[in-house]
């Protein structure tokens, strides 16, 4: 087999750029030895929460992620790999992955990269991660818990003076019900 012209391999690498020009996060895996079921139901899996599977050589997707955020996957392109992108949450895909790999024997997980951090993360720290959504609403019931605490507090007083104005009104009556008998 012929290998590839350099003009063909500079295309390839910059048609490469531009598909992971936008992406900050993605997840490199090994599909060896799955059958094509296998990898098929694996990509549905992966489409379900936004991702997309590529099958790509090494030397080609460093050379088009060098540049990128997600330059530091290079150092997990060893052997055969696929990098998995996300349009939505790689946190959601890190969790589908590590269900799948419990599925698929075969699949192997790599690594990670999350926002274009230059750190490689496994692909099982990523999942253990709160998701966008997650912190957004911690940090939105941090902001409302004084508001609360202070209306449960007035709500409080309004309870104990509610209780002892009944109190001091059933005792009352009481003793006008004592005087009248």
């Amino acid at each position: 087999m012929k290998s590839m012209s350099r003009y063909v391999k500079e295309l390839m690498t910059q048609a490469l750029r531009e598909r992971y020009a936008s992406a900050e996060s993605a997840c490199v895996v090994e599909l060896t030895g799955m059958n094509v079921q296998a990898t098929e139901r694996l990509r549905r899996q992966l489409r379900q929460v936004g991702a997309r599977v590529h099958v790509v050589k090494n030397s080609m997707a460093r050379r088009a992620l060098a540049e990128g955020p997600l330059a530091a996957l290079g150092e997990a392109l060893e052997g055969p790999c696929a990098l998995v992108t996300a349009e939505g949450s790689i946190i959601e895909v890190a969790k589908t992955l590590i269900a799948a790999a419990k599925e698929f024997e075969k699949l192997r997980l790599k690594g990670a990269v999350v926002e274009g951090d230059p750190t490689v993360l496994q692909v099982e720290d990523v999942a253990r991660m709160r998701s966008r959504t997650e912190t957004i609403g911690e940090v939105l019931m941090l902001i409302l818990s004084p508001g609360r605490a202070v209306a449960g507090c007035i709500g409080g007083a309004q309870a104990r003076l509610a209780g002892c104005l009944k109190a001091m009104a059933d005792k009352k009556e009481e003793g006008e019900a004592a005087a009248a008998a």
